[in-house]
């Protein structure tokens, strides 16, 4: 780990981080990071969708025992915000996906690595999982060509202490981008060769059998539309990650804010939901627990403190977004995030999103 770097003078929210990351990454790694599909739409949709949402404050409530934390797979978890998994993090900042482990570890939050980590997973895993007060220490993978190449990544994971596995399901075959080519990956399939090992489409058999063959919780990443929610409480499965991959696989899908209470109804308490997609405030968080979201996942933001201040940038990031959540919490009235629910929201009158 590098000495721990400053906090540029005048960060007070997760958005001030993004002209400071632009600044220090090279305009490759700066357009891989931000790529999004198409023109961009589903990306801009995802921000705009949480800004359509109001909250509606409940007022002279008991306040006493405040706290954020959260229920999630059986156990207890100090917050409800988890770093997104994000490849190729030494793109960012060359302590990578260990400083953005460590930062979450020491705020609480929790860690979902990506199968395109720089790093291996079991340097990630062994700094961060003996971390007291850390949240939870997951594991993303897509299913790759070859069975055998899955289960060895899944017996990796299940070697180094991960406790679940977070499986993406809507990744699109794509060209590598060329600032991919610049660092290297967690040893296996390279970063290079992802879109010939993505090549065959998987299905629920697919999951069923990847579900038989460990006993590791299993999620879904990438799910919108409440059939396949529906499908996958019938499979069984841990929980569901509502999801447009930050709008970079396809253009014109729905706002996670959207997809989100859609799926909640269709599922009701089968399985857990958690959500990413356009997250940069307290204010964003509590309103994904209101629609019926147990956590969140936070990508691009933390990866521009990461960027700009290493594990000092990515731990202040996460600090402004708990404690952003911990005063909209006690502003709305509530004690914890699982007081939470839909009569807190409104829809912006002109917005035409919701």
């Amino acid at each position: 780990m590098t000495p721990l770097q400053a906090i540029p003078e005048g960060i007070r929210c997760l958005a001030d981080y993004e002209p400071h990351a632009r600044e220090k990454l090279a305009p490759a790694a700066w357009d891989y990071f931000m790529a999004a599909a198409g023109d961009g739409l589903s990306a801009r949709a995802n921000r705009a969708a949480w800004d359509a949402l109001q909250l509606w404050p409940r007022v002279l409530r008991p306040l006493a025992g405040l706290s954020t934390e959260i229920e999630l797979l059986g156990r207890r978890w100090p917050t409800p915000l988890l770093a997104a998994p994000m490849a190729l993090q030494q793109l960012a900042h060359s302590d990578a996906e260990l400083a953005l482990g460590l930062a979450a570890a020491v705020q609480g939050a929790g860690l979902v690595l990506s199968m395109q980590s720089s790093l291996p997973m079991e340097v990630v895993a062994r700094a961060v999982v003996s971390e007291s007060g850390r949240g939870p220490l997951w594991y993303q993978l897509y299913l790759l060509e070859s069975r055998q190449a899955t289960l060895e990544r899944v017996r990796r994971a299940e070697a180094a202490g991960f406790e679940a596995l977070v499986l993406t399901v809507d990744a699109s075959v794509r060209a590598p981008h060329p600032a991919v080519q610049a660092v290297p990956a967690d040893p296996g399939p390279a970063p290079a060769s992802l879109p010939d090992l993505l090549a065959r489409a998987p299905t629920w058999d697919d999951v069923a059998w990847l579900q038989g063959e460990t006993k590791l919780p299993l999620l879904l990443k990438g799910v919108l539309n409440p059939l396949d929610a529906r499908d996958a409480a019938r499979l069984g499965l841990a929980g569901l990650v509502v999801s447009n991959h930050g709008g970079r696989t396809l253009d014109g899908l729905p706002p996670t804010a959207v997809a989100l209470p859609r799926i909640a109804d269709a599922v009701g308490d089968a399985l857990p939901l958690l959500v990413d997609g356009g997250i940069h405030r307290g204010t964003d968080v509590l309103k994904a627990l209101a629609l019926g979201a147990r956590a969140v996942l936070v990508g691009r933001p933390l990866l521009h403190a990461l960027a700009t201040a290493g594990a000092a940038g990515a731990a202040h990031a996460l600090r402004l977004l708990r404690d952003e959540l911990t005063i909209a919490l006690a502003q709305c009235g509530l004690r914890s995030p699982a007081e939470a629910g839909r009569e807190l929201l409104g829809h912006a009158p002109a917005a035409g999103i919701l």
